[in-house]
């Protein structure tokens, strides 16, 4: 039997895919509180490139078209900027937090696919927005009520805002992408963009590191490679609207690893907030077409 028609393998590759990637959430968090996060998404990113490359260029392929490559290339863009104001929030929230609100992305994503791939939006997509919203809410109104709503947990809010609409955009073009280029090249090229965008700013930005703060980053960069080709695996071997679900795990993981590895406690608000965020989602993408469950 296939395992289009029988996902359990791919189903627990993507389980312990996202598991893999909030640990190495947890790792960045942790190597972002020491190195910044200017300095620790280049470390990663770099470490990572030089991880997958050598085993991209070992398979022989040809190099990408001028068509794959401006696919590529965007990709990268974006990505690194989702990355670095990600990493930047995971410095003022806790990380659970920080993944709940990125959980809107998929919500975004519908309406960036109608602009860009000239997909219809469903009136189900509004509630759904609307309900991942008051989510986002329910755990800003948290942090409020427990007086934690100062200068530096709007700069966090902020970062992860922005991180959460250039993941939607970067759901969009890694969509594009998987039709192009297979998941190494994919993984290659992510990777050695974004650590161009980010040598970019080294003038300014770079501060050479201690042996010592290395350890979580490399630790991060080889979790982030094994975990984007376990997924890449899974996903080419069951139907995205079967494993997308699986995604929404990674707040029990996170949570789980801010617990362990960062002595963070869960609040009752995070909870209820992501409960009512997991919803919007699973309203605004279901009943649709695998593709665009997969956005």
């Amino acid at each position: 039997m296939s395992d289009h028609a029988n996902p359990i393998r791919p189903i627990l590759a993507t389980a312990f895919g996202i598991a893999l990637l909030s640990l190495m959430d947890a790792f960045m968090k942790s190597a972002s509180l020491a190195l910044g996060a200017y300095m620790a998404a280049l470390l990663r990113s770099s470490l990572a490139f030089a991880i997958v490359a050598p085993v991209w260029l070992a398979t022989k392929s040809r190099w990408p078209s001028r068509e794959v490559m401006k696919v590529h290339l965007t990709r990268g863009v974006v990505g690194s900027m989702m990355a670095l104001t990600f990493f930047y929030s995971l410095t003022k929230l806790p990380l659970a937090e920080a993944i709940a609100i990125s959980f809107i992305a998929p919500i975004v994503s519908l309406y960036l696919a109608a602009v860009m791939l000239g997909e219809t939006i469903n009136p189900r997509a509004v509630w759904g927005a609307l309900l991942g919203l008051a989510g986002v809410l329910v755990i800003v109104g948290g942090k409020f009520d427990r007086g934690n709503l100062n200068a530096e947990t709007w700069l966090g809010l902020a970062a992860i805002t922005v991180s959460a609409l250039l993941y939607a955009w970067n759901l969009v073009l890694q969509r594009q992408q998987a039709l192009v280029a297979k998941p190494l090249e994919v993984a290659t090229f992510y990777m050695g963009t974004a650590g161009l965008v980010y040598l970019a700013a080294a003038p300014w930005l770079f501060a050479m590191p201690a042996i010592g703060d290395l350890k979580d980053v490399g630790i991060s960069a080889g979790l982030s490679v094994l975990g984007a080709l376990t997924m890449s695996w899974a996903y080419a071997r069951a139907e995205a609207q079967v494993l997308v679900p699986l995604e929404y795990s990674g707040f029990v993981w996170a949570a789980l690893f801010g617990w362990l590895l960062l002595g963070e406690s869960l609040t009752a608000s995070a909870v209820a907030g992501t409960v009512l965020i997991v919803a919007g989602c699973w309203i605004a993408t279901t009943r649709r077409r695998p593709e665009i469950s997969a956005v």
